[in-house]
């Protein structure tokens, strides 16, 4: 099926398909030979910045949901490629690889394919505007560190202690205990030893706590302010001609 250049301008933006039906990508660009006719598709999978691979626009079929190319995905994929701000025509080398690339017949030599302009292309006034993506990156944002040192701090405290005491205790000697007690006149003496508990101090080391760094991850909205540029499409139109409402 030979697509016409009406047919293929409408094609800008479709998806387009493998033999089998899977999608392969979307249609970026419409390359035509030195007659006009449309004969190579390029196709982007959406990324930013990322190459598009060419396809043959022979065989290919237009169908309500986009365009079906006669070869499968890997094929595509793995095609020569170009970058997706691609302005000059395909050059004779890169034809001939494609043509090999694809075993399509030779052309002897064939001419450039140029880049076939976007629907509109030199007759509407194409506006533009910025937009805003914000996204996150992760940075380093400190250290946290645990340390352990020595302090030193005083420590008051009580503990019983027992010691002796004496008194003198006195006792009576009845009549009837007399002739039982020998008494003597003369000096003497009598001993006893006493006893005092003192406090005694002492230190041991013991474990007490485990202390380990622990992190969470909390999430909230930081604000972000910057500047986007527009554009604006004014109409000067001369009053006789002005569409009257």
């Amino acid at each position: 099926m030979t697509i016409s250049a009406q047919q293929a301008s409408s094609l800008y933006g479709q998806d387009i398909r493998d033999r089998s039906g899977k999608t392969i990508g979307t249609v970026a660009q419409i390359w035509t030979d030195a007659a006009g006719q449309p004969t190579w598709v390029s196709v982007t999978g959406g990324a930013m910045g990322a190459k598009e691979t060419l396809a043959p626009l022979q065989k290919a079929r237009i169908g309500g949901n986009g365009v079906s190319v006669d070869y499968d995905t890997s094929t595509v994929k793995d095609a020569p490629a170009v970058d997706s701000d691609r302005e000059e025509p395909l050059s004779t080398a890169e034809l001939q690889q494609l043509h090999a690339h694809y075993h399509l017949p030779a052309q002897g030599r064939p001419g450039a394919a140029a880049r076939a302009p976007a629907p509109g292309a030199g007759n509407d006034l194409i506006r533009s505007e910025e937009r805003l993506r914000v996204g996150t990156e992760s940075q380093p944002a400190g250290t946290a560190r645990l340390r352990k040192h020595v302090v030193t701090e005083d420590v008051h405290t009580t503990v019983p202690v027992e010691h002796d005491e004496v008194h003198v205790e006195r006792e009576p000697i009845a009549p009837e205990q007399a002739r039982s007690v020998r008494g003597e006149i003369g000096e003497a003496e009598q001993e006893m030893t006493l006893r005092a508990e003192r406090p005694v101090v002492a230190k041991e080391t013991v474990p007490v706590e485990r202390v380990r760094l622990a992190k969470d991850e909390v999430v909230e909205d930081q604000p972000v302010d910057d500047q986007i540029r527009r554009e604006r499409v004014d109409a000067d139109i001369p009053e006789p001609s002005r569409r009257r409402r």
